[in-house]
């Protein structure tokens, strides 16, 4: 009698071998999956929330790699230390490399930033702007020194040409050069006494923008008062229409310093006889060019005198100044200025 075969075992199926090997691993993959997505949900929570910057930081990210600028933004505390944060933040950056590339640049770090805010600021944000200041009145000589002394420039300024540049408040950015940045300033004064020189008053007694330039630079230098700059410069006018000597003692002075140290004393009588192209005591007519660089408001007035027949002005003691059109008004106003400073 023929003995029946032994069926055999039908292959499991794949869902058979699954639950065989979650029994056999006891769940082991469930795990892994598991710690792979709490990984994740961390890496997540670390890249939004806030970071350990204490205060507000303008920060220099150098050039380099991504290894460079995070270890700048840790050296500082933008982000924290060790494997943990130094793998979320590389692979933030590798996850949103679609949002861009990011600069080298001073750049400005609020408090508490987080990786996210980071990278944005790396990507999108504007370098740090840094101001310096060009006071009204400075002389060639002395805003070569201001820009010498700036911070965060780079290379030396030339000595300008007297009145060149426009004073005013510039922006720059940390390593700029010094010598581009002047190259500004005096860019912006060539454009502003363009203007002005096209829009000025027609009867005014000047062959070019250069004489417009010198007469501001001594307005600029006779008073500080914005309201009496017009009329100290119809002053000025009406003595060069007479073909008076203008007498004004910040030419005296620039031909004494040209410029360099302040004169720190009074005017002498030996000072007024000091021979110099500048000195309008002894020599008709605008000094040969500017003795300071006038701001805005100088050159407007300058442009735009008041009306009037005004030849003479003192000082009156109390910081502005008292205007005659004769010479008797005029030894009245001095006799008074001598009054007064008897009195005290």
């Amino acid at each position: 009698m023929a003995s029946k075969r032994k069926k055999q075992p039908s292959a499991p199926s794949g869902h058979s071998k699954l639950n065989r090997f979650l029994k056999w691993s006891g769940g082991g993959v469930f795990i892994l999956l598991a710690g792979a997505g709490l990984t994740a949900f961390m890496g997540w929570q670390s890249y939004l929330q806030p970071g350990p910057l204490p205060t507000d930081q303008d920060i220099v990210v150098p050039h380099g790699s991504y290894a460079t600028t995070l270890d700048a933004l840790q050296n500082t505390g933008v982000v924290l230390p060790g494997w943990w944060n130094t793998r979320i933040f590389l692979g933030a950056l590798a996850l949103t490399r679609q949002d861009g590339q990011i600069h080298a640049a001073e750049l400005h770090f609020p408090a508490h930033v987080s990786i996210k805010q980071t990278l944005w600021i790396l990507r999108h944000g504007k370098p740090v702007q840094h101001k310096i200041t060009i006071p009204e009145g400075m002389t060639a000589w002395q805003i070569q020194a201001l820009l010498a002394a700036a911070p965060l420039l780079s290379g030396d300024a030339p000595l300008p040409d007297e009145g060149s540049t426009l004073p005013q408040t510039y922006t720059y950015v940390r390593n700029s050069s010094r010598k581009e940045l002047l190259t500004h300033m005096q860019a912006a004064m060539t454009q502003t006494l363009k203007q002005i020189w096209t829009e000025r008053d027609p009867d005014l007694p000047l062959a070019s923008p250069q004489d417009l330039l010198t007469m501001a630079s001594v307005v600029e230098k006779e008073t500080a008062q914005p309201d009496e700059r017009p009329l100290i410069a119809r002053v000025f006018y009406n003595r060069l229409q007479k073909n008076m000597r203008l007498q004004t003692d910040p030419t005296v002075i620039y031909a004494l310093t040209q410029g360099r140290p302040t004169l720190d004393r009074a005017l002498t009588h030996a000072d007024l006889q000091t021979p110099s192209a500048y000195n309008t005591y002894l020599n008709a007519g605008l000094p040969p060019g500017p003795i300071c660089s006038p701001g805005q408001a100088a050159l407007l007035a300058a442009a735009h005198p008041a009306k009037g027949d005004m030849l003479y002005f003192v000082a009156s003691g109390t910081g502005g100044h008292n205007f005659a059109a004769t010479l008797a008004d005029h030894n009245h106003n001095v006799g008074l200025l001598r009054k007064q400073k008897a009195s005290h």
